[in-house]
């Protein structure tokens, strides 16, 4: 990167967002020779908060600290989750969501990307993304036909798993008869292993890390932040960005080829609107031109999870303060603690009687207890002292979906978000079945005997008391996607180039491109946009 102070108002391509997708593009096309400018409306990711695996956990537990690197969204009231207003944590720093995320590596299913491909986004098919994929990588075990070595992102495997979780794997495998996976990420998702992470001898390995921090491209500028308004679109096309910089100085950035949109499913589908790209109707209520009538902020959908908490010694955590300062103390003095590693440690993917040709329900599993029976205020929760395992019922492919609208044309206006969770009862009913498959698991003798309780939601909550007590327990995975979606037909917003319709020299890449949602944590598949969109850029 250019270590020039003087901020440029041009170039060959201006990227919005250096999160999981926007730095991942920016660094390639820079490699290529071209200009870029980066822009990040969030500060530098330099502080240990986000370079450090395990310090997710006080950052997503304590208000005071989560605010220095989240946007701070809300949902508008859930009306089918008791009207409940649920926080959207978006990473507000160079690294995005990438660097404050749970560092969980997954691609997802084979099949979800052959369904892109089979709606005719050419290019998208499962194969053609394995080889983004093998690039991005630097994998523990090598490279082999599925995975690769020696790219941007190191993918490890937990290091310090504890007893606990490791017999949840074997418990898993006895009671729903599936097998115990060495790579989830590779031929077959089906099964139970332990999880992998983009992280290597305690440090993250986010899109900045691995694409900005760890390469010099001359060419490619940084500028955080900054705050763009709204894309300048002139007879058709698009042409820069007008922003406003932390010094509260108006700025237009130019862009001499492409603007990339990369601000993820919220900021992205807000800036299209804000330049005049969305529904025509919903952009004249608030008084902006339209410069094309397109399905923007439609399709949104999201996983959902339900914590299940059982009290085991073995689990060895404690999520109070001390216990971190003590971690933190070990590591700053000889390393090796916790906190190298990402707080969860075991996934699972297994079938409801609603599945079809994949696994529906995902489990993660954490040896810490969770907050109950939600996490919905901006305060520090209360967590239970002892040692326990949380195990998360988490539903994969919702079938409900919502908006994200404009609040006013102000660009420093949060966004209206309506995940309209839980309006289908499918999307219920896979999360119920989870726990009721997790309660059966428990049971199994291969924990020897360490499960002494079920702590939350409590045994007191049977299988028919869950179906209302899901509604105050569900919550996001913060994996939001959809919003400016890829495809062929009239309610696409970009094609499989990822191309604006109806503009030229305007693309976006990230999570909000995704017709439908992977069946895992979407960090990997965003990243993978961000690469592929440079491949596409460049041609």
């Amino acid at each position: 990167m250019t270590k020039n102070d003087t901020l440029r108002d041009e170039a060959d391509y201006v990227v919005v967002g250096a999160g999981s997708a926007g730095a991942a593009a920016a660094s390639r096309l820079a490699a290529s020779g071209a200009s870029v400018i980066l822009l990040e409306a969030g500060k530098k990711d330099t502080s240990m908060l986000v370079t450090k695996p395990g310090m997710i956990g006080p950052m997503h537990s304590e208000p005071n600290i989560k605010k220095r690197v989240d946007w701070g969204y809300y949902t508008t009231p859930q009306k089918h989750m008791n009207n409940r207003v649920i926080p959207q944590t978006r990473g507000k720093v160079v690294g995005g969501s990438s660097s404050i995320n749970g560092l969980l590596w997954v691609r997802g299913n084979r099949a979800n990307y052959d369904s892109w491909a089979a709606e005719g986004n050419t290019g998208w098919d499962a194969d053609s993304v394995n080889e983004v994929y093998k690039r991005i990588e630097d994998f523990e075990d090598g490279a082999n036909d599925y995975r690769g070595a020696g790219g941007p992102i190191k993918v490890t495997r937990h290091t310090q798993p504890t007893e606990a979780s490791q017999q949840f794997e074997q418990a898993t495998a006895d009671t729903v008869g599936v097998k115990i996976l060495k790579d989830y990420n590779a031929a077959e998702q089906e099964g139970v292993s332990r999880f992998q992470q983009s992280a290597d001898k305690g440090k993250r390995f986010s899109s900045s890390r691995g694409y900005l921090t760890n390469t010099d491209w001359p060419t490619l500028q940084v500028q955080a932040e900054v705050h763009v308004q709204k894309v300048v679109i002139e007879n058709g096309r698009a042409t820069g960005v007008e922003v406003v910089d932390k010094g509260g100085q108006l700025r237009m950035i130019r862009a001499g080829k492409e603007v990339i949109l990369s601000a993820g499913v919220f900021g992205s589908p807000q800036i299209l609107m804000l330049s005049g790209v969305g529904p025509a109707a919903h952009l004249a209520e608030h008084g902006i031109e339209v410069k094309a009538d397109l399905p923007v902020g439609d399709n949104l959908h999201d996983h959902l999870f339900v914590p299940t908490t059982w009290l085991m010694p073995n689990a060895l955590h404690r999520g109070i303060p001390t216990y971190f300062a003590r971690g933190l103390a070990k590591e700053l003095i000889r390393g090796g603690s916790f906190l190298e590693n990402t707080v969860f440690e075991t996934v699972a993917f297994l079938r409801t009687s609603l599945a079809t040709d994949v696994p529906d329900l995902q489990i993660h599993v954490l040896p810490w207890a969770y907050p109950s029976p939600n996490q919905d205020a901006p305060v520090r929760h209360k967590v239970d002292r002892r040692r326990a395992l949380t195990v998360m019922s988490t539903l994969i492919y919702p079938r409900s979906r919502g908006t994200v609208r404009l609040a006013s044309n102000d660009p420093t206006a949060a966004p209206l978000i309506d995940m309209n969770y839980l309006a289908e009862a499918g999307d219920r009913q896979v999360l119920l079945e989870g726990v009721e498959m997790i309660r059966e698991i428990m049971k199994s003798a291969a924990f020897g005997g360490n499960v002494t309780s079920e702590l939350h939601p409590g045994a007191a909550i049977d299988s028919e008391a869950m179906k209302s007590e899901v509604l105050n327990r569900a919550t996001t995975v913060y994996h939001g996607v959809g919003t400016c979606r890829m495809g062929i037909d009239d309610r696409a917003v970009v094609g499989p180039d990822l191309r604006v319709r109806g503009i030229e020299g305007l693309r976006v890449a990230d999570a909000s491109i995704m017709p439908s949602i992977i069946g895992g944590n979407t960090n990997a598949p965003s990243i993978m946009i961000g690469d592929k969109c440079a491949d596409l850029v460049l041609g």
